[in-house]
């Protein structure tokens, strides 16, 4: 697979990485917090919009890991992730999957996902098969 574009933007506390082509457009960021992320903006992060903490917890609450964080002076690879894996199947929408993967392609190509993949369970996305919110914009309901 190509490599994936990452931005980061940091406030001296934390630094919040977003990477676009993982983000499914739920909005859950900008309706949980729109004095940092604003998708009308440039850039659309305001690391000073509210507290680290703010920002980590509304991080948190994204489906799809294309927003993360770290604490800056922690090296990224020790964020602690639980040797669990867990699956969550979203009413309506993706499956989810929180921890680090290794999926492997049709085409046999691997890539590794770290924190939480958005998997289509919908059969919709342009993305295969990873999840790009096409469920929600087509009104696609679970049988």
């Amino acid at each position: 697979m190509s490599s994936e574009v990452t931005k980061e933007y940091t406030n001296g506390e934390i630094t919040v990485v977003w990477k676009p082509g993982t983000c499914i457009h739920s909005k859950k960021c900008w309706d949980g917090l729109s004095s940092v992320f604003n998708p009308t903006k440039k850039p659309w992060v305001n690391i000073e919009g509210a507290s680290s903490e703010a920002i980590m917890k509304q991080i948190d609450a994204c489906p799809s890991g294309a927003l993360s964080y770290y604490k800056n002076g922690e090296e990224k690879a020790e964020l602690a992730v639980s040797s669990l894996t867990k699956i969550e199947v979203i009413p309506n929408g993706p499956i989810r999957v929180h921890g680090d993967v290794e999926i492997t392609h049709s085409n046999g190509t691997t890539e590794t996902r770290e924190r939480i993949t958005a998997l289509c369970r919908c059969g919709l996305s342009a993305k295969k098969p990873y999840c790009d919110g096409t469920h929600k914009r087509e009104g696609w309901q679970e049988s």
